[in-house]
């Protein structure tokens, strides 16, 4: 089966698409005769033809033949004749308009089509004979829910399922490319009565740009951004793994050694955030917003809902009890903010309590004691008490100088 997207200008989104499931010749122009008519002044009235070579209608071997006045690209590059490749990107003319050619073999479409989904798991999302999702809530967009991962205040968070081949890449909502296959991701909905206020609204489009623009492993990769039903939607990578909160609720608390270096890593990930320009503030670092990926047992921060950037007017109280910095707290957070809560994040991970047990009055002020965790050693009790001290001023500066600190414990 053949599929041709007709692709968005600007943001090379599907406008149209067009099937063709048992055809040997495609013919595309802007004549009302042809398959695919477009009716744009760049194309002629017979551009192109697609002809398929061989006669086994399940075949993905295809040939393009240019007619056209203005010429034909393919991916680019300006062809007379040849083969075309699934995926590839044929534009009708300099300028004109850009279709996406998409073959898939007719044997796999009906086997996905005729599938009774049998001998699967009740545990399994995908059938383990057609690979299709085997139980679909709805669909939003494009995008097929499979089930609810959390509902709050905001909204609800779904596991979604994107059966079109449609490229979520590296930080681009739209582009798309020849051989990516559907995938799971997570699908972030704003419900329509929190829409209405518009400091919600604000903080939901923040998270969606800011992670639209960066491009960090360590960071869930942006793939999409609409509105639909009123309802404000962002999609992004799915992370598998379990964040810091959860390991340590399960396990306890881990050796200073391990905790050093998740925080190792943290630090860097925040230093690239902090080094954007204008300069990102988190806002909202504590230990379930840090994520041990399965797969390569990296952090990879999270929630990106109250990020900001420095120098602009700061009014909304946004951060965790026991995490949040004395200036966050009055509403004014800076770079350093993010690095104090590298120090109750580090107190509940060797202790697996609430930081704030451990925040007692002393000499000067409110500070974190902590002479009774045997795990925290002098020198790590040295840090922890300089990054969350009460001035700005006097905890570290930069990520890359708590990191160094940090590595001085090991």
């Amino acid at each position: 089966m053949v599929t041709l997207y007709l692709l968005h200008p600007q943001q090379s989104t599907p406008l149209q698409h067009w099937q063709f499931e048992d055809a040997s010749v495609i013919r595309i122009g802007r004549a009302p005769d042809n398959d695919v008519v477009l009716s744009d002044p760049l194309v002629s009235r017979h551009h192109l033809q697609l002809q398929r070579q061989d006669a086994a209608a399940s075949s993905s071997h295809w040939q393009l033949t240019n007619q056209g006045t203005n010429g034909t690209f393919v991916d680019g590059v300006l062809v007379s004749q040849g083969a075309i490749a699934d995926g590839a990107l044929i534009q009708l003319a300099k300028g004109g308009p850009i279709l996406k050619f998409q073959v898939e073999s007719t044997s796999k479409v009906s086997r996905e089509k005729t599938c009774s989904h049998s001998g699967n798991s009740p545990q399994n999302l995908f059938c383990i004979h057609c690979g299709q999702p085997l139980s679909v809530q709805q669909t939003i967009h494009q995008y097929q829910v499979l089930r609810i991962l959390g509902q709050g205040g905001m909204g609800t968070t779904y596991l979604a399922w994107n059966p079109e081949r449609k490229h979520l890449g590296s930080n681009s909502s739209s582009s798309l490319t020849s051989k990516d296959k559907p995938q799971l991701l997570v699908l972030k909905e704003m419900n329509a009565e929190i829409a209405k206020v518009a400091k919600a609204q604000e903080l939901f489009e923040r998270e969606a740009n800011a992670l639209k623009h960066l491009n960090h492993s360590g960071i869930p990769k942006y793939y999409d951004f609409f509105v639909e039903d009123g309802k404000k939607y962002l999609a992004m990578e799915l992370i598998h793994g379990q964040n810091l909160e959860q390991i340590i609720y399960k396990h306890g608390p881990v050796t200073s050694a391990k905790a050093i270096a998740w925080m190792l890593q943290t630090c860097e990930i925040l230093d690239y955030i902090h080094s954007q320009e204008p300069p990102l503030i988190h806002r909202d670092i504590k230990p379930a917003n840090l994520m041990l990926r399965s797969l390569d047992r990296r952090i990879v921060v999270l929630d990106f809902g109250a990020v900001k950037t420095t120098g602009t007017a700061f009014v909304t109280r946004i951060g965790a009890e026991g995490y949040c910095a004395p200036e966050q707290e009055r509403g004014h957070p800076l770079i350093q903010s993010d690095l104090y809560a590298i120090g109750p994040t580090l107190i509940f991970l060797l202790t697996g309590e609430a930081p704030y047990k451990f925040y007692r009055p002393s000499s000067k002020g409110y500070q974190f004691q902590l002479d009774s965790i045997p795990t925290v050693t002098p020198e790590l009790q040295a840090v922890i008490t300089q990054v969350t001290e009460t001035k700005p001023s006097d905890r570290y500066a930069t990520a890359k100088e708590l990191a160094a600190a940090l590595r001085a414990c090991q």
